[in-house]
């Protein structure tokens, strides 16, 4: 079984949520003996073909780039050429090029679209991109939504029903590095026994400004990991609130981010828009057992993390009830510590990278299948 992963950005390029997705996609079904190829598009200039964790990364050069729309003309004879040798071509959802090149490419291979968000922000664009988007998801074989949250509240996801299926996102803690005791040592003695944690790409719809907002009056250690377009403006806002308790460390190695996920009290993820549809982020701190702190948006956030039992859920844009979250955890450490187990208890049930990757690896052999039965019946029907 051959697979082709095409989007915008992939490792070692970017290293956000969708490519961690991938990541955990391509080594968990290659592990069930499906062969990955990732095409993404790339702004370095040596751009041969690399192996990476047990798949091959092929990259194109990244020509432009329009309201986060990446934008490359050598995209449509790689995907073309690598489609090819392909049993399924593999799209991640949204991106706009993409869906155009699947067109230009004329890739005719049984097609899985993984719907990894709504487009929320660029409305005004989506009046001209909708047409291109319904023809592009009616034209794919098979669409998967990544928790039944999002299945039920997507106006797009509606459409196609028929065809979609849910599949969550899982994550392998073997495939996290453990830090040293040194480096444990270090992050205490710098931040203290106790602190909140939130780690993430510095985005609007993160919610970090209602972080900011919440964080007035308490005294709390809250560390926030990460860097991005709005880091600038969320220091200047701290600088103004006057925060003494919010430490931005900027980003970090997968070593470091594993030792303030293993050392940190709680996970705080104030994330308030749709184009948060799950936050790996979120599920990192429930694989490592911590109670957490989200915002009800309607999208996967809730499904990983239940309120009352896995942590607190507080209404979006909401700096008051995402204070008083926070203050009921701190006061509360056994409510705290019991919360941490059930959120571990409930990744290892759902979302593991292992059930990803089988439920995947059954829905490529169902696709390849479906359609070799329906080559068969189209020569029985035209005949020799």
């Amino acid at each position: 079984m051959r697979v082709l992963h095409f989007y915008k950005t992939y490792h070692p390029d970017s290293v956000g949520g969708i490519e961690q997705v991938i990541r955990q996609l391509c080594v968990g079904t290659g592990r069930l003996g499906v062969s990955n190829t990732v095409l993404s598009l790339s702004r370095h200039e040596n751009l041969k073909p690399l192996q990476f964790e047990g798949h091959t990364v092929h990259r194109v050069p990244l020509n432009a780039e329009i309201a986060s729309n990446a934008i490359s003309v050598q995209a449509f004879g790689a995907l073309a050429r690598l489609a090819q040798d392909a049993d399924v071509v593999h799209y991640h959802f949204p991106w706009p090029f993409g869906d155009l090149a699947h067109f230009i490419a004329r890739v005719n291979k049984p097609s899985v679209v993984t719907y990894h968000s709504d487009i929320v922000r660029q409305r005004h664009l989506l009046r001209l991109y909708q047409p291109l988007m319904n023809r592009f998801l009616g034209s794919v074989d098979s669409i998967v939504a990544s928790s039944p949250n999002y299945m039920a509240s997507s106006p797009v996801l509606s459409r196609y029903r028929d065809k979609t299926r849910i599949i969550t996102y899982g994550l392998d803690k073997s495939t996290y590095l453990k830090p040293e005791p040194e480096r444990l040592a270090h992050w205490r003695a710098r931040l203290g026994p106790k602190f909140f944690l939130f780690v993430g790409v510095l985005r609007y719809y993160k919610g970090l400004h209602i972080l900011l907002d919440a964080a007035v009056g308490l005294d709390y250690p809250i560390v926030i990991v990460g860097a991005g377009p709005i880091e600038h403006e969320l220091k200047e806002q701290a600088a103004r609130l006057g925060l003494k308790n919010v430490l931005f460390v900027g980003a970090l190695d997968e070593r470091d981010k594993a030792a303030l996920l293993t050392l940190c009290y709680a996970v705080s993820f104030p994330s308030h828009l749709r184009s948060e549809a799950f936050g790996i982020s979120l599920l990192e701190g429930a694989m490592y057992g911590k109670p957490m702190i989200s915002s009800e948006i309607g999208t996967g956030t809730t499904y990983i993390n239940i309120d009352g039992e896995t942590g607190l859920v507080v209404p979006p844009s909401d700096p008051v009830a995402l204070r008083g979250a926070m203050q009921t955890l701190w006061d509360n450490p056994e409510l705290a510590r019991s919360m941490g187990h059930r959120a571990e208890a409930r990744f290892e049930e759902l979302f593991t990278a292992e059930t990803m990757a089988r439920n995947y690896n059954e829905l490529y052999r169902e696709l390849v299948a479906r359609e070799a039965a329906l080559a068969v019946n189209t020569q029985l029907v035209v005949g020799p």
